[in-house]
Formats: structure tokens, C-alpha cells, sequence
């Protein structure tokens, strides 16, 4: 007999509304370039965002089994995270496990295998970001961990973890981690702004950014 837990703490709602504010790329640079899954790891429709609670699963390469048991078993706002070995001839998901999943109020999955049914997953607008897509089928036959720690585009992923994930990619942040990801978001966006407002006043990248003694370090000389 295999046992699995599906018990594990969540993030405070208003921490997960704080980081869904934020891009993945704003995250992933706020909180020490960590946390930034495989680029490979795409949404299917540029449009599609999602941000929640990781609830993670291990399914064996073309095998759904245990996907279809995480669903049965998420929770509101939860994004179900799949690590399957990065195989991407299966299409292990499609429209009609995204309206299971829809149905459940779930934010959206994250897989390091493929989909497939992208047309109406688009129509559907249930965000579901995949290594590739595939017209493959798989099989329901391999019983695996479920809400234990993960891997999954080479990043580590515990159930618990919030999940930020948008057109540019997908980067996750420790849940003792979120309070401080956040303000650190913040204060980037802010400085960005900074930045902006400096450019649109005529200042150079060279000036604003000190670039000036890093190229005379490295030996450059620029003739005008």
C-alpha cells in the first residue's frame, strides 16, 4: 500500500494577490535571480498568467494517473505542478481535464511534459504553461509522490511555494519567502521607473547605469 499526503501549509491569500502584481522576470531578479524555471516551459497562449499555491505532483514519463489525482485533490487557487521527467512526446493534458480543473476553481498547471488541445485550451483561458505540445496519448498506470517536493524545469518545488508564471516564463518564490520577494518586487519596479523618467530626460544607459569606468576597466575605447 502507498501512502500520500495532500496536507501542507498555504501562503496568506494576500501574499499570493501581492506577487501576482509582479512579472515572473521582475521576481525572479528581485528575489537574487533564483527561482526561474527551464524557458522551455511556455504557456500556451501568450495571455495567460496565473499565480498561486504550488500543489506538486510526480507522474512517470506518458502517464496522466497521477495529474488526474492531483486534480481530484487541489484546492481553490492551487496550481498543480507536474515533474514527468521533461519527456515531450506525450500531450498528458488538454481541454477536458482544463474544464476539471476550471470547474474546481484551480489557478492554472505548470508541467515539464506536454499538452495538447491548445485550441481550446486558448478558448477556455485556463493557463497551462508546458514544455511542448503533443498529439501523443498516455497511459494511467504509475502510482507516484504527491504534495512532497519537486523538480521541475531543473527548480526545486515544495507544496506551498507560490508559482508566478506569465508569457515571459515561470519563476517560483519560497513561501517564507514571499513577504520579502514582494517588497523587493516593489522596490525594483520602482527603481525601473526611475530609470524610465531618467531616459526620457535625455540621461544615457553609460551614465545612469556607471557603465563608464566598468568599459575603461575592460580596455574599451570608443572614438566619436
Amino acid at each position: 500500500m502507498i501512502r500520500v499526503s495532500t496536507k501542507f501549509d498555504r501562503p496568506e491569500p494576500d501574499l499570493v494577490k501581492q506577487l501576482s502584481a509582479f512579472s515572473s522576470a521582475t521576481i525572479h531578479e528581485a528575489q537574487g535571480r533564483l527561482g526561474a524555471l527551464d524557458s522551455a516551459i511556455k504557456p500556451v497562449d501568450h495571455t495567460m498568467s496565473l499565480c498561486g499555491p504550488a500543489f506538486t505532483v510526480q507522474c512517470a514519463p506518458r502517464d496522466n494517473l497521477m495529474l488526474q489525482t492531483a486534480i481530484a485533490y487541489a484546492r481553490p487557487g492551487d496550481v498543480v505542478v507536474v515533474s514527468a521527467g521533461n519527456y515531450e512526446e506525450a500531450g498528458s493534458f488538454g481541454d477536458v481535464l482544463a474544464n476539471a480543473c476550471q470547474s474546481k476553481g484551480l489557478a492554472g498547471l505548470i508541467t515539464d511534459t506536454g499538452v495538447r488541445d491548445t485550441e481550446d485550451l486558448r478558448a477556455l483561458g485556463f493557463p497551462v504553461f508546458s514544455r511542448s505540445v503533443s498529439i501523443k496519448g498516455t497511459v494511467k498506470e504509475t502510482v507516484g509522490p504527491m504534495c512532497e517536493p519537486i523538480t521541475v524545469g531543473g527548480v526545486l518545488v515544495r507544496p506551498g511555494d507560490i508559482m508566478r508564471a506569465d508569457a515571459d516564463g515561470v519563476v517560483v518564490v519560497r513561501r517564507e519567502d514571499a513577504a520579502e520577494a514582494a517588497v523587493a518586487s516593489q522596490e525594483r519596479i520602482d527603481a525601473e521607473a526611475g530609470f524610465i523618467a531618467a531616459y526620457r530626460e535625455g540621461r544615457t544607459v553609460i551614465e545612469m547605469c556607471g557603465l563608464a569606468p566598468v568599459l575603461a576597466a575592460k580596455g574599451l575605447v570608443i572614438e566619436e
